[in-house]
């Protein structure tokens, strides 16, 4: 059962590493060091992409897991607001992967180069709409991951 809490852990661990180092390590980088946020948002986009469909591996992992040590009696407690908490995660996810993303790369496709766009034309309105809920998400993702590893780590320590 030790691996299988060790996997658990990881796949948390992952999650949440993956989405810090997004949000503050890349996306502000390369908004500073690539010559347009054109280019930065491409970079952005594809980004976000590969760290939802990690998410949604490390989610699948982590509730596989956190089953098979909550039927054992092995591990932590509350299985059920932590399983909770992961389901929501990956909710949140798929909204963004499928939901969200599709279209703000629809309107970045229509608009062309953002900052040549008003800001005040309503595809360039919609886009900051849309990445306000991007950015929502992401954010409720890693809250929701954090107060899982809380409960998650209660019992293991």
């Amino acid at each position: 059962m030790s691996l299988v809490r060790f996997l658990m852990m990881l796949a948390l661990a992952v999650w949440l590493g993956g989405i810090a180092f997004f949000a503050f390590v890349l996306a502000p980088t390369v908004f500073a060091v690539l010559p347009t946020h054109n280019l930065a948002g491409m970079v952005v986009s594809r980004s976000l992409a590969l760290l939802h469909w990690i998410g949604l591996f490390c989610g699948v992992i982590y509730l596989v897991c956190s089953m098979i040590l909550s039927r054992s009696g092995g591990g932590p407690a509350q299985p059920r607001a932590r399983h909770t908490l992961v389901v929501l995660m990956i909710v949140l996810v798929l909204i963004s992967q499928f939901g969200i993303s599709p279209r703000m790369n629809a309107l970045r496709a229509e608009m062309g180069v953002i900052d040549n766009v008003p800001p005040t034309d309503s595809r360039r309105v919609a886009f900051n709409r849309l990445h306000g809920w991007s950015t929502g998400a992401e954010s409720a993702v890693l809250v929701l991951g954090l107060a899982a590893l809380f409960l998650t780590t209660r019992r293991l320590s």
